[in-house]
């Protein structure tokens, strides 16, 4: 398919680069989540940690938050942009040198926005708690890499977009544009209501118009890799994109279903995200349909292993979030740990498998060595397996059950001691999956200073680029 050969599209990549921000992101993807533990602790003990005030449940809520959607995800979304695009385009990246001075930006200036929080500099929106001075430091740096993955599909030498390409420059180019809203406009000109209704829109930007596109772009890349055959079919490809831009823009207002926003506005948002199980059957049957005649390779991948099961959450997430739009549905599930369940399903569930796939595939690659321990990598998967696997489904019950609870007329305290066993089984079920975070980013770390050397023939390709059908 390439006007480029595969063999020389290895010496495309700034693998320095894409390695450090991958090892970056494996460091996120443990910090993140170990925070999110130590809140599940203070749901049953909440005097864990005392009483100082930058330990506090309100505090650190945010940094587990921002720090798995700007550290863990975004990190490692944009190592893995930095190896996909030039390997895409069959050209270097464009103004490569702003990468390297981009991975210092990106770090320091997240590493400082997250010490920040937990010190009282919050800027109170959901998804968006980052203060001023650092959004523009994310600002910047998001337009910064918008510009390199922009210019250099433009100057490429395919003359055919491949799918991942669409998802990716779709998902910089809303980002750039919602970051702004949500951080410089949104939080000071928009008072009342308007701001609440503006604020659905701007979290689920974040997760529809962010972390869906480029978490696709992702899984389209490196499924046809991991199993060896030719995307099923790349204009079903394409139904679930322009499927995505078109009815995802209108969903962030079934987050305020009975509220005083328009009536009229929250049935177009539950009719769109009803309409969202459009992209999600076509991404399902592309993922699988690719899999076909060939599933022998789920047991020989690990990025395999990682894309399958997330696709599995990613159909179960997405089918939940449609369905708890529904009136009678977030009647019963609304302010229940329901919602956090298709939080989960679907941020972590999917989307961190995924890049967590990229990262398997990817890591060995740009830094020459085979990974250091399948061991630790089989205990890196089934721990995430089972301790998510655990999580969904505790979270999913426990808010059905408070829902019921509620809804015949329980006193509320009752029903927060009645979830208090649940929150016990998800805290294990984190711990689970920290052990397994942590077995991961060890294996990467140790592959890339202990692995051995892949032995290869001068210019013999690693691996072949995506196919079209």
């Amino acid at each position: 398919m390439s006007s480029v050969a595969a063999a020389d599209r290895d010496d495309l990549v700034d693998r320095e680069v894409v390695l450090r921000f991958l090892l970056s992101a494996a460091f996120w993807l443990v910090f993140a989540p170990t925070i999110g533990v130590i809140l599940s602790i203070k749901f049953n003990y909440y005097d864990f940690l005392g009483n100082v005030s930058w330990l506090t449940w309100g505090r650190l809520r945010p940094v587990h938050v921002m720090g798995v959607i700007f550290g863990a995800f975004s990190t490692a979304i944009v190592g893995l942009t930095y190896y996909m695009v030039p390997r895409l385009c069959g050209i270097r990246m464009y103004k490569e040198n702003w990468s390297r001075a981009l991975l210092w930006i990106w770090n320091i200036g997240l590493t400082a926005s997250l010490i920040s929080l937990p010190l009282g500099q919050n800027l109170g929106i959901e998804a968006g708690e980052f203060p001023l001075w650092s959004n523009i430091v994310v600002e910047i740096a998001l337009i910064m890499i918008t510009i390199q993955v922009l210019v250099t599909v433009v100057r490429r030498k395919e003359p055919r977009i491949y799918v991942t390409l669409w998802y990716l420059t779709a998902s910089y180019v809303w980002t750039v544009f919602n970051y702004a809203f949500g951080h410089f406009i949104l939080p000071y000109s928009m008072p009342g209501v308007n701001n609440a209704a503006m604020h659905g829109l701007y979290i689920h930007y974040v997760v529809g118009l962010w972390i869906t596109p480029a978490g696709l772009a992702v899984i389209y890349y490196f499924l046809p890799l991991s199993a060896k055959r030719p995307l099923y079919s790349h204009k079903l490809s394409l139904v679930g994109f322009w499927s995505l831009a078109f009815f995802y823009p209108f969903v962030g207002t079934h987050h305020y279903i009975y509220s005083p926003i328009p009536y009229w506005t929250q049935t177009i948002a539950i009719v769109a995200s009803m309409m969202l199980i459009i992209p999600v059957w076509t991404v399902i049957q592309n993922f699988y349909g690719t899999f076909v005649g060939n599933w022998k390779r789920f047991q020989e991948s690990y990025t395999a292993k990682f894309l399958i099961i997330g696709a599995l959450f990613y159909l179960l997430g997405c089918f939940q979030g449609s369905t708890e739009a529904l009136r009678g549905m977030q009647r019963l599930t609304h302010f229940t740990d329901f919602v956090i369940a298709h939080s989960h399903l679907t941020v972590f569930g999917t989307f961190i498998l995924w890049v967590t796939a990229g990262m398997y595939y990817v890591i060995p690659r740009v830094s020459g060595h085979e990974l250091y321990s399948k061991s630790l990598a089989q205990w890196h998967y089934w721990l995430t397996v089972a301790g998510f696997s655990v999580m969904a489904s505790v979270l999913t019950l426990q808010g059905l059950l408070q829902g019921t609870m509620l809804d015949v007329g329980a006193d509320f305290v009752d029903s927060m001691v009645a979830m208090k066993p649940y929150w016990f089984a998800r805290t294990l079920a984190g711990v689970t999956m920290d052990i397994g975070a942590l077995l991961g980013m060890w294996n990467f770390y140790m592959t890339v200073m202990h692995g051995k050397r892949i032995e290869a023939p001068a210019g013999a390709p690693l691996a072949s680029e995506p196919q079209w059908t």
